[in-house]
């Protein structure tokens, strides 16, 4: 019977994991399902940019796994049930259960409204494609207006400060508002500070800095020193939360509902299921948790992905590098800012900024979707044919998995 791997999610983390265990795990011992509730590849990167007007790609995942052997089931995860090793799912006929053997999840995260009332009813996102494409058509709607419109993105994060700038720059017409909690840009270094107040400056952003927001409503934002704000759009892009699902399945999680792994992202309650990207608690090489970003998703989908076929093939399961080194954040199109970090997640002095860091930043973009759109990097065919056979290119015999099959490191 072949190894059952079940992948929850084909965002950055779950594609780039099920993509590269097709190329390093043998199709004759091994079976791969994605279950993803969109038919497509959302680039969450640049949802901000979708949202703004700008024309984002959005590869289908049939053509994504095309050839790979990895198998798609278009449907949303509703419960996991980690004792009996199942997954429950809706689709358009009804849904049912998958079984698994492995459990990658990779269900990512979606925006947090903190319990602020009127968020879930009045407030925008970018933290989901449909979410961007709402706002999209409500800022069309204002820019059809003679008198244009106010918008007020809340949140001094860094996809606050994206989404802000975007429009800014995309959409002159509007009058652009960003309300910070802290002191906008207080994790970068003070040049990087001073680089972001000039861009929201040039951009015509106004900052509102130490000030909380205690309501949304349909045209105002109440905050909490009384003043009253007037918008025409709230985007709300204030922090991050996961799925309950994994805490109602019984799997070990933190208070904020994230799975907590060990070193190599094994869900510690329960050996057979793995988590990576936005979803995991993980402890980087500094001690400190990992942040969700892009940047995350890579390193514990390649952790997670070596470790999986480690323990199925009987091998050693190496342990890949756990980092954070900084943040690349776009200010528009043509300006940005690329600020490192050093080992206790402290900004550094020194910072790129303008063009370059935006160039740096679309590179970043575009090789995250190259990666996607290529989960196997074009080996499948060439691993099928090789599958039953030694790997005399480069020297290489297959190694038995532990169920019998076969995999080529």
């Amino acid at each position: 019977m072949k190894h059952r791997i079940v992948v929850l999610g084909a965002g950055y983390a779950g594609a780039y994991v099920a993509g590269t265990l097709a190329r390093r795990l043998s199709p004759a011992d091994t079976e791969i399902t994605v279950v993803n509730a969109e038919p497509d590849f959302v680039q969450r990167l640049r949802l901000h940019q979708l949202a703004a007007g700008r024309e984002i790609e959005a590869p289908q995942l049939t053509d994504v796994f095309a050839g790979t052997g990895v198998q798609l089931r278009l449907a949303r995860v509703t419960a996991v049930d980690p004792e009996r090793q199942v997954v429950a799912v809706a689709d358009a006929d009804g849904g049912g259960e998958l079984g698994y053997d492995t459990l990658l999840y990779a269900l990512g995260s979606h925006g947090a409204d903190h319990g602020v009332t009127g968020v879930a009813e009045h407030a925008f996102d970018v933290a989901r494609r449909p979410s961007a494409l709402r706002l999209r058509e409500r800022l069309d709607s204002l820019g059809r207006r003679d008198e244009g419109g106010s918008v007020l993105v809340v949140g001094d994060g860094l996809t606050g400060i994206e989404t802000a700038t975007e429009i800014a720059e995309s959409r002159p017409g509007l009058s652009v508002t960003l309300v910070a909690r802290r002191e906008l840009g207080a994790s970068l270094s003070a040049g990087a500070r001073s680089h972001l107040r000039q861009a929201c400056d040039r951009l015509g952003i106004t900052v509102l800095e130490h000030t909380g927001v205690e309501a949304v409503e349909a045209t105002r934002v109440l905050c909490a020193d009384g003043r009253v704000l007037a918008s025409d759009a709230t985007v709300w892009t204030a922090g991050f939360t996961v799925s309950p699902i994994a805490a109602a399945g019984g799997l070990e999680v933190t208070e904020s509902g994230r799975i907590v792994v060990d070193r190599t992202m094994r869900s510690v309650s329960h050996p057979n299921v793995y988590a990576v990207g936005d979803c995991a608690y993980a402890i980087g090489d500094n001690g400190r948790p990992l942040p969700m970003s892009c940047a995350s998703a890579g390193y514990t989908g390649r952790q997670a992905t070596d470790a999986i076929v480690g323990r199925l093939t009987g091998g050693k399961v190496p342990n890949t590098k756990l980092e954070y080194l900084g943040n690349h954040i776009s200010l528009g199109r043509r300006d940005g800012i690329l600020q490192m970090v050093d080992a206790e997640g402290r900004a550094k002095p020194k910072y790129v900024g303008g063009r370059k860091a935006a160039r740096i930043k679309a590179g970043i973009v575009r090789m995250s979707l190259w990666g996607t759109s290529h989960p196997t990097f074009g080996l499948p065919k060439r691993k099928r044919r090789l599958a039953a056979a030694p790997d005399l290119s480069v020297g290489k015999t297959a190694r038995p998995l532990e169920n019998g099959g076969a995999t080529y490191g």
